[in-house]
């Protein structure tokens, strides 16, 4: 049974990461300081709270624990949060990340994989984006980003450490069984915006921007179902114990939806036609990223199987009334 610390597994994506390594059967450690997670959405293992920055405590975790692989979440998101504050994100993202890092190398970790994002190519120059493209961020939460995976690059040279480096796209969607989900009191999601409005617990959903070099004027971002995704680092696991060398790879599925064309399928799944205004601009947001998933299809065997808008919101909305309901009753 292997043995996987997994950092950031009470927040939404590590959350069905640690599901997925419950279903296949890893013993599971989730290491997560709950700022933004909850207990209730580690369905797998067990919870030892605790942050990053307490190297001390982390120590002890690897000591009692000796995880074979560590899988990398705990981060802050939010790409115009990190333009308005970036020494929180650099502190926590970077800083943090060097920790575990660091501690991961003292005790012989196996495979370290880590939560990376389409954020490091800023604006690209092709579409869809490789692996190759230059690594150009544009917020701090991306630059943040870069600055792990170089430190990565480099401690696999230096001292064996072999690595997968995920960069997501957008994700989205829940567990199909609406066991897990998005959970935030200030969703920037647009899928969960979308959906909070149709719930009624936003007055209305704000388009950032309209007026994009894309067709309709709104950002076009690549949507991938948070399964799919998990699925990604089950396999990114399986090749660094079957001692594959450091990769990177972009999880997305190659093709785009505008902001347009999600509210209007977030309104036909939920048949719901709630109010959207439009808004200006935020800083740090590129008008297109469309992932080339390639090299992850080709080299690891990843076959998505949620490769469709519908049914990323129906998963997403089904949680929402979940969710919803489950506070009603409280």
């Amino acid at each position: 049974m292997v043995k996987v610390l997994v950092t950031g597994g009470a927040g939404y994506i590590g959350s069905h990461v640690v599901k997925a390594l419950g279903e296949k059967g890893c013993d599971v450690l989730t290491y997560d300081n709950l700022s933004t997670g909850h207990r209730s959405s580690v369905l797998y293992g067990r919870l030892v709270v605790g942050d990053l920055k307490e190297k001390e405590k982390l120590e002890e975790v690897f000591t009692d624990w000796r995880p074979e692989v560590v899988m990398h979440f705990a981060a802050h998101v939010v790409v115009p949060e990190s333009v308005k504050d970036p020494l929180k994100y650099y502190l926590n993202n970077a800083a943090n990340a060097m920790n575990l890092i660091e501690v991961s190398v003292r005790f012989g970790v196996k495979g370290f994989v880590f939560s990376s994002t389409a954020a490091v190519y800023g604006i690209p120059d092709e579409i869809p984006v490789k692996e190759s493209s230059p690594l150009r961020p544009i917020n701090p939460y991306g630059s943040s980003k870069v600055m792990v995976e170089q430190v990565l690059a480099d401690a696999s040279r230096a001292y064996g450490l072999r690595y997968v480096s995920l960069r997501y796209f957008n994700v989205a969607g829940a567990d199909p069984q609406a066991r897990i989900g998005q959970l935030s009191p200030e969703p920037t999601h647009l899928i969960t915006r979308a959906l909070k409005a149709a719930t009624g617990e936003l007055s209305h959903l704000e388009i950032y921007g309209t007026d994009y070099p894309t067709p309709d004027g709104t950002c076009i971002r690549d949507w991938i179902h948070v399964e799919d995704l998990a699925q990604a680092h089950l396999l990114a696991m399986d090749h660094l114990l079957e001692q594959g060398s450091s990769r990177v790879y972009n999880c997305g599925y190659g093709h785009g939806f505008s902001v347009r064309e999600v509210v209007r399928e977030a309104k036909r799944v939920t048949g719901i036609d709630f109010p959207v205004i439009e808004g200006s601009r935020r800083e740090g947001d590129p008008p297109v990223l469309v992932a080339d998933p390639s090299r992850i299809k080709g080299e690891l065997g990843w076959s998505p199987r949620y490769d469709d808008l519908p049914y990323i919101i129906k998963t997403a909305w089904e949680w929402e009334k979940r969710v919803r309901m489950i506070r009603g009753r409280g």
